[in-house]
């Protein structure tokens, strides 16, 4: 994931293309493109064999496979905004430097690049293939160097959903309620939220030692955002489910009474307002409507096992030894 802020500073998380997967999208496209270069000289050959002398010809040759390198990608990149056929097959996409869609110049540019330095251009292969290989291997996105020259990256746009929290995971235990309604989040960060959130949503796939381990290591760092302490021996996952649980609470007040207080104008302050994304959306902990509430508290209450979770889930109270395998409060 990369974090990319955009021009009304939005920060967006965009999965960035891997190399095996560009790979494979740039192979395909060269599949295309030699047919396509085979029939262009094809076609000159036949038409012109007749009234052109050797330098017209080679004129023409050049010109006509420089139009199908350069013009394949810079077409298809500029309609369908950033794919060409391999990378439609792969499900990428060229985006700019602050997530918006790719532009002409920068089409443009990469399929220069492309052409002259970092593929199709044999006699400074040695010097332009490496290169390029390096760049995406060093870049934090992955950038080839028509990436570079352009202000471009590849994301992946196909990528997995993510799995639902467990229900016992979306609400404040009992023994914290009376902790948990005087907490001050104000210093939490989205990316500390968000990590939290996803290591509850794997809670269950994390095997026993790398699951302690881990919930510890994200206890602490909520910890130091979030004040007060929890309690002495409270477990990592049933502290980490509360300070998300509040978050999500708190924020969702906060945006409905928000939305009250603005004016719903067609077109305008309404529906800007409606297109925020909140923070509970950007960390993946949507709020609950009340039939759901009780019904996730009537399974949280049951003796019986949550469906889809292979075992129970850690008591929320305090230990008989926490320094075992509980959380310990900061001093």
């Amino acid at each position: 994931m990369a974090e990319v802020v955009t021009g009304e500073a939005v920060v967006l998380d965009l999965a960035v293309a891997r190399f095996p997967s560009r790979l494979a999208a740039l192979l395909l496209d060269i599949l295309v493109q030699i047919p396509a270069i085979i029939f262009v000289v094809v076609v000159v050959t036949v038409s012109g064999a007749d009234h052109l002398n050797p330098a017209s010809a080679a004129a023409v040759y050049i010109s006509s496979i420089m139009l199908v390198l350069v013009g394949y990608p810079l077409i298809f990149e500029t309609v369908s905004r950033g794919k060409t056929l391999g990378k439609m097959a792969l499900g990428l996409r060229v985006v700019s430097d602050d997530g918006g869609p790719e532009r002409f110049r920068q089409a443009l540019i990469r399929a220069l690049s492309a052409a002259f330095i970092e593929i199709w251009a044999v006699p400074i292969n040695v010097i332009g293939m490496p290169a390029g290989l390096i760049t995406s291997m060093v870049s934090v996105k992955g950038k080839r160097l028509g990436d570079v020259f352009a202000g471009t990256f590849v994301i992946q746009e196909r990528v997995p959903a993510r799995p639902d929290l467990a229900p016992v995971f979306t609400m404040v235990p009992p023994p914290l309620a009376g902790w948990a309604a005087h907490l001050e989040l104000a210093r939490l960060s989205d990316q500390t939220a968000a990590a939290a959130s996803s290591y509850l949503r794997r809670y269950y796939d994390l095997r026993s030692p790398a699951r302690e381990q881990l919930g510890l290591q994200l206890a602490a760092s909520v910890a130091a955002q979030v004040s007060p302490p929890p309690p002495p021996g409270t477990d990592p996952a049933a502290y980490l489910s509360a300070v998300l649980a509040v978050r999500r609470d708190r924020e969702q007040a906060r945006y409905a009474a928000r939305r009250q207080a603005t004016p719903t104008q067609p077109g305008y302050a309404g529906a800007q307002a409606s297109a925020q994304p909140t923070p509970e959306q950007r960390t993946g902990t949507l709020p609950l409507r009340p039939d759901e509430l009780v019904t996730l508290t009537k399974q949280a209450a049951s003796p019986g096992q949550p469906a889809g979770n292979p075992e129970p889930p850690p008591a929320p109270g305090p230990r008989q030894n926490p320094e075992d395998h509980g959380f310990a409060a900061p001093r």
